[in-house]
């Protein structure tokens, strides 16, 4: 077991729900053809595969996906859409659950690695990628850049989203390198609203590279969204691509 968060019934059950937006056909596409590429007619593996968001849509467009997931309630969620031989999936944490056989692709996205709240746990996720992949297969991770800049002297908080039915803000231990992300998200009917808060450790892109290079992965590309946009310094986040030698 890592240091990881587990996600309760009560939040997988809700998650699908939550995360409409971002599973809608058109903002997936993007995700999709990006990593059927670079599948390329292979099998890929999914860590922290959730409720299938990414993983049961890309199955469905043709690319064998397995997957490894630390909640029991959120494979739960996804078994309701897909059964366990069209989409396997193992029980476990990223950082040292091994699954059968070799994958030309194993992904990792939304921010998911910061999950592993030590650097120790998230140099073994890569390495556990590695240990994963044929020669020449890939590591995708899609990760935000840290908003430190929005940090003025003396504050340890930034909002990330303002909204009718949501207030979210995230709040820095700048030792630790570790960020608590708060949520307040107005209950239908009532007006109430529910507070929830979840630790994650936020990493550098240079710091994800030597993470790579300890697991025996080279960088290939790095991009600033899954449209492919060049990565710059003011890019809110990226979608990078390390491979694993021939």
């Amino acid at each position: 077991m890592t240091s990881s968060e587990l996600w309760s019934r009560a939040t997988a059950e809700r998650y699908d729900a939550e995360e409409a937006e971002t599973s809608s056909a058109a903002a997936l596409e993007p995700t999709l053809a990006f990593l059927a590429e670079l599948a390329g007619g292979g099998r890929a593996l999914e860590f922290a595969i959730g409720t299938g968001r990414v993983g049961v849509p890309l199955r469905e467009r043709g690319v064998p996906v397995v997957g490894i997931e630390l909640s029991e309630h959120m494979a739960a969620v996804l078994r309701r859409k897909v059964d366990e031989d069209t989409l396997p999936v193992v029980i476990g944490d990223m950082a040292t659950t091994i699954v059968p056989g070799e994958f030309s692709l194993v992904y990792l996205v939304y921010n998911t690695i910061t999950n592993l709240l030590t650097q120790d746990e998230q140099v073994e996720c890569f390495r556990n990628a590695s240990r994963h992949l044929e020669p020449g297969g890939r590591f995708v991770i899609e990760l935000g850049v840290p908003p430190l800049r929005f940090l003025p002297p003396g504050q340890v908080a930034v909002p990330f989203d303002v909204s009718e039915r949501h207030l979210g803000f995230d709040t820095f231990d700048l030792v630790e390198q570790v960020l608590v992300s708060h949520h307040f998200t107005r209950e239908d009917g009532d007006g109430r609203y529910r507070r929830d808060a979840s630790r994650h450790r936020y990493a550098w892109p240079a710091e994800l590279d030597l993470m790579a290079r300890i697991a025996g992965l080279e960088k290939e590309r790095r991009v600033a969204d899954w449209h492919g946009a060049p990565f710059a310094q003011d890019s809110p986040k990226h979608v990078s691509v390390w491979r694993k030698p021939a």
